[in-house]
């Protein structure tokens, strides 16, 4: 198949999950085409099955604000035009779903079928904003397939917005052939240079994923015993936490390293991962510890739980229990065995449910009934 994907491509889980599913597809005989602002940011083109097209927004006096999501659309057409696109996927509704619809009306005589895959806050946070909720409820009911990435996050949708069509659920997904436990006695010997447990965080550092929180939990850690925090991402409140971290007197102790590549490579090292979140609709960060032999602490909200089962792979505390997110890292760190046996049963738990070699093929399936029901 012919496939263009258009996803954001910042730090963040949708643009990653398009993206992984996008060199997934490629490696499985797929011609997949991103279409976006900027090459996504864990976009690998070794295969050259792989292509971008970028999407530029001409700077107009008339517009205080470009527009963005015609030019998208604008560039989805040509694109479907030119590689005979088969499909559009596009990854969060605002305003990619809106762009799909018009680029599919001046598709023109070909048919051009697009699927909208739902992340999260573009149903959870912006669809519920008055002023886009119509539109938003329109392009996903104009949508020929929607998927969500979570039944949470499908039931989000449908209380949401009413959606009468059905939403298939098809989580998220790792590579768990990358993501595994492959020990770096180099870097953990950088990072925790006298053998302290490392406990580690990673997103994109918006408010809703409380990084001052996960400085917090971390502070209360080292009040018991020994440890280092890896803090592995970029975003508006790493100042914040950075701060705080000063503040707690645990500053020496916290690594902030920005964005990274490979990130399979640094999860790996950990001994707990911490996701205090406010919501997440899946938990992709979580998924992606797991794979690697992690125990992960989070919050019992959104789609979480459907990753991490309670007091087996990990444990789940309301959002702001800091006192108990610490209390349960102190167990895993401090009881031997203890953080390897939990990493275990979460590395099967992934490998059982989350594989790569699982989920694709239920894209391709979910594609291949899309293209019949529009033929």
């Amino acid at each position: 198949m012919r496939i263009g994907i258009t996803c954001y491509p910042t730090y963040g889980g949708s643009g990653i999950v398009a993206t992984e599913l996008g060199m997934e597809l490629a490696a499985r005989g797929h011609d997949i085409h991103f279409i976006s602002y900027a090459p996504p940011i864990r976009l690998n083109y070794s295969n050259d099955r792989i292509h971008f097209h970028e999407v530029e927004v001409g700077t107009y006096p008339l517009f205080d604000h470009q527009p963005y999501t015609l030019s998208l659309a604008v560039k989805m057409a040509e694109v479907a035009s030119a590689a005979q696109l088969d499909l559009l996927h596009v990854h969060y509704a605002i305003p990619h779903s809106v762009s799909a619809l018009l680029a599919r009306q001046m598709a023109v005589p070909r048919r051009l079928p697009f699927i909208t895959t739902l992340h999260g806050t573009d149903i959870t946070l912006v669809g519920r904003d008055r002023s886009y909720l119509p539109v938003t409820r329109f392009a996903i009911e104009q949508s020929d397939g929607i998927t969500s990435v979570s039944e949470y996050l499908r039931r989000a949708t449908v209380e949401t917005f009413g959606i009468a069509q059905p939403i298939e659920v098809i989580t998220n997904f790792v590579n768990c052939d990358e993501y595994q436990r492959v020990a770096d006695p180099a870097r953990r010997a950088e990072w925790a240079p006298n053998g302290e447990p490392i406990l580690m965080h990673l997103s994109n550092f918006r408010p809703v994923k409380r990084v001052t929180d996960v400085v917090e939990i971390f502070a209360l850690v080292r009040e018991k015993m020994a440890a280092k925090l890896v803090m592995v991402g970029e975003g508006p409140d790493r100042g914040a936490a950075e701060w705080l971290a000063t503040k707690k007197g645990v500053g020496k102790d916290v690594l902030f390293l920005g964005k990274q590549d490979r990130i399979y490579e640094m999860l790996a090292q950990a001994d707990v991962f911490l996701l205090p979140s406010e919501l997440e609709s899946f938990g992709l960060a979580a998924l992606e510890a797991m794979a690697c032999e992690v125990p992960v602490i989070a919050t019992n909200v959104g789609g979480v739980p459907e990753v991490v089962t309670h007091g087996v792979d990990g444990y789940l505390v309301p959002v702001g229990d800091l006192a108990e997110a610490a209390r349960y890292a102190i167990e895993i760190l401090s009881t031997p065995g203890r953080a390897r046996e939990m990493g275990q049963k979460a590395r099967a738990s992934a490998r059982k449910r989350y594989c790569s070699n699982d989920i694709i093929p239920r894209y391709e399936a979910y594609y291949r009934g899309v293209l019949e029901r529009s033929s």
